[in-house]
């Protein structure tokens, strides 16, 4: 509708500045006006071409046939104008509302901010507040424990004067207590002198009377017994029955008192012979009653054994062939020995220790039908004086066998080493001596049998009185693998074939299992060997299904192998040049395969063929260092 009346909605143009043209001479203003003055003359100045277009543009929109349309749309145009400007009222009035709502924001945030700063200067205030209160506290604790020291330190200073008071009066009263006591003593010995002095003559007369009294009761005394002695003399020389008769009593007396000491210790030593053991032997097959009270289920068992027929000497016993051909030997020479009552031949068994010494000392007393005694040579020097008495009585307890006694000494080196280059005390000495005599002769009721580690330590006397020495030596590959499938056989398969132990065994090659391990324990003892089986017994009984396998006993076998080792490292020089040395094997790895095994199992052949020569060299080179350690 602008353009009807009479504006546009262009914006307007801004005067221009150029000079106005002769035509429009009447209508400029003059040059010489300023911007106001201008601006003045322009809002009263009046256009009259305006009103002749607008009244010429309202003449064709009459005549035009879209005039109502263009009434409609210029009033829907001017209400949407005036829509849009309630719609900015309304945003506008919204923005103010929004602007409050900030306002409200911001004024609570100060709000809470001051009271966040208030109550963090409250607090500081009743945290100093309380600091201080706990000064003051502190400080007056402080008062206090000084106040009560102080008030201490003057009760003691009192009472440490009190009882200084105390002591003093004490001492005082004591010592005018002595005081008087002094002069009451001396007062009583004056009087006691005074009377004395005064009854001098009648103590004197009463001392002489005292003796006189006692001189004629002694010299009658003297008399009587000279009266009584003479006529009982006189009557012994002048009546003979009487003098034989008490000749006789006294003979009698005499007689009977020898006679009871001497009965006496024959039945204490046949006691001790017959029904107990003497305190050196350490276990024995002889039967004893104090034993049999101690232990009759022991002694019922040994008494059934007994009346059996005597087994093979050497059942469960794994040697060497050769070794074995000559200990049973000798158990058949001493069975019939035996028999035929001859003498018996002395042993000394010596090797490695747990190499079956006295397994076949035991077997072979059982074998030959004699009982069996063993002693420790350790158990005779911490004797001392009481050793020789303790080897006498062992022998005659031996004596009194009818079946006869193998007497068996483990370790014997102990108590009978050399005189000449050991130095051994007395005691022993005389023990070694007793000993000797002891065996000078062949006995018909005796075997000795020595055992040792170290055969070079003995004495030459003992050496003469040993009839055959046998060497036991480390078992070969063969005796392991036997004794390896013995003791595997004894502690794990049959506990584990009877079913009343928690004890299985996994299903394996037993016997590549055995030659295996026989293998890998080059140099083991049989006891080492034994050992061993019970380790396998107690990993079964260990493990959660109660389950042994194979690389369980390859496991432990190792293991054992290394201790083995170690034990062997931690020997001295001298115990391996004297004792171990020729029976020390090289030892193979433990991760050793088939083929190193079977080496190894070649050449222990030839190691036990030499095994003569390097004793002779071991012995020349011992011989050799205890020459030069005499010189």
């Amino acid at each position: 509708m602008s353009w009807l009346f009479g504006y546009s909605t262009k914006p307007p143009q801004p005067p221009s500045d150029d000079p106005p043209s002769e035509n429009d001479g009447a209508a400029a203003s003059p040059i010489n006006l300023s911007k106001s003055e201008r601006k003045a003359m322009e809002a009263y100045r009046f256009d009259s071409s305006a009103l002749e277009r607008a009244a010429q543009a309202a003449k064709e929109l009459e005549r035009s046939r879209h005039a109502k349309e263009a009434l409609e749309l210029s009033k829907l145009q001017e209400a949407t104008k005036q829509q849009e400007q309630l719609a900015k009222i309304k945003e506008y009035e919204a923005a103010i509302e929004h602007a409050k709502v900030d306002q409200k924001k911001i004024d609570y945030e100060e709000r809470r901010k001051t009271l966040q700063e208030e109550t963090k200067q409250h607090q500081m205030r009743a945290q100093y507040q309380d600091q201080l209160a706990k000064k003051r506290y502190e400080e007056q604790l402080i008062q206090q424990q000084k106040s009560q020291e102080e008030i201490l330190r003057k009760q003691e200073e009192s009472v440490a004067k009190q009882e200084a008071l105390r002591r003093a009066t004490i001492e005082h009263e004591m010592e005018l207590r002595e005081k008087n006591k002094m002069k009451l003593i001396e007062a009583e010995a004056r009087a006691k002198a005074k009377a004395e002095r005064e009854n001098r003559d009648i103590t004197i007369e009463q001392i002489r009377l005292k003796a006189a009294e006692n001189r004629t009761t002694i010299l009658e005394s003297i008399k009587t017994a000279g009266t009584v002695i003479g006529a009982g003399l006189n009557a012994l020389v002048t009546d003979w029955d009487k003098t034989l008769a008490a000749a006789g009593g006294l003979s009698l007396v005499a007689l009977g008192v020898y006679t009871a000491k001497g009965a006496t210790s024959v039945t204490a030593r046949f006691i001790e012979a017959r029904i107990g053991k003497p305190t050196l032997v350490n276990e024995t097959s002889r039967f004893s009653l104090l034993e049999a009270v101690k232990h009759p289920i022991l002694t019922v068992s040994r008494a059934v054994t007994s009346f059996r027929k005597p087994s093979d000497a050497l059942a469960g016993v794994v040697l060497a062939p050769t070794l074995e051909r000559r200990l049973r030997d000798i158990a058949i020479a001493t069975k019939n020995t035996r028999l035929n009552k001859g003498f018996y031949r002395n042993l000394l068994m010596y090797g490695p220790p747990g190499t079956g010494k006295t397994l076949f000392s035991k077997k072979l007393a059982k074998h030959s039908g004699m009982d069996y005694a063993i002693l420790t040579g350790g158990d005779v020097a911490p004797m001392g004086k009481d050793a020789v008495a303790a080897i006498h009585k062992v022998f005659d307890w031996a004596n009194t066998s009818r079946k006869g006694v193998l007497l068996f000494i483990d370790e014997a080196d102990a108590f009978l080493r050399k005189r000449s280059s050991e130095r051994i005390s007395e005691d022993l000495r005389a023990a070694l001596n007793a000993f000797l005599y002891r065996t000078s002769d062949q006995s018909s009721r005796i075997m000795l049998v020595l055992a040792s580690n170290t055969p070079q330590q003995f004495d030459s006397a003992i050496n003469d009185r040993l009839d055959k020495m046998i060497e036991f030596g480390l078992p070969g590959h063969e005796e392991r693998e036997r004794l390896i499938r013995l003791y595997f056989d004894k502690f794990v398969l049959q506990p584990a074939s009877e079913g009343k132990r928690r004890l299985s065994v996994d299903q394996f090659d037993y016997g590549a299992l055995c030659s295996n391990l026989a293998a890998r324990t080059a140099g083991m003892s049989g006891r080492s060997l034994s050992k061993l089986g019970v380790a396998w017994q107690a990993a079964a009984y260990a493990s959660d299904d109660g389950r042994l396998t194979e690389q369980m006993c390859i496991d432990i076998c190792d293991d054992a192998v290394r201790d083995h080792r170690q034990k062997m490292e931690w020997l001295s020089t001298e115990e391996k040049s004297r004792s171990m040395m020729p029976y020390l094997l090289d030892l193979p790895p433990l991760d050793n395969s088939d083929e190193t095994q079977s080496k190894i199992v070649q050449n222990e052949q030839p190691a036990k063929a030499d095994m003569p020569s390097r004793n002779k060299s071991v012995s020349k080179k011992t011989s050799a260092k205890t020459v030069e350690t005499e010189k």
